[in-house]
């Protein structure tokens, strides 16, 4: 299991691209949250309301979350970053593994 950490343009996409990855079983849940910004974009400071996502899926499965993501995602360099789980409860593990397909 990893969670896939992205950020998205607002709420309406993080919805969108969320749902189309349970849809799809390639994740087993998406959690989306409002977060402010401060980043460099082509040589400026820019603040931002942004919304992220926490995406619960399997390890093998990061690729095509990813390419899932690419093709709907309105940023031309969207953050897409795989984060490792070193510890899950055994109960949680097994509900993910009979949604997620790979």
């Amino acid at each position: 299991m990893i969670f896939i950490y992205s950020t998205l343009k607002n709420k309406k996409e993080a919805e969108q691209i969320g749902e189309g990855l349970v849809r799809k079983k390639l994740a087993a849940c998406c959690n989306l949250f409002p977060i402010e910004s401060i980043y460099s974009w082509r040589g400026k400071i820019v603040k931002d309301k942004e919304f992220a996502m926490f995406i619960k899926t399997k390890k093998e499965n990061f690729k095509k979350v990813e390419k899932f993501i690419l093709k709907n995602h309105s940023y031309d360099t969207p953050c897409i970053l795989e984060i490792p789980i070193t510890r899950v409860t055994a109960k949680y593990l097994k509900w993910l593994v009979n949604i997620v397909r790979h």
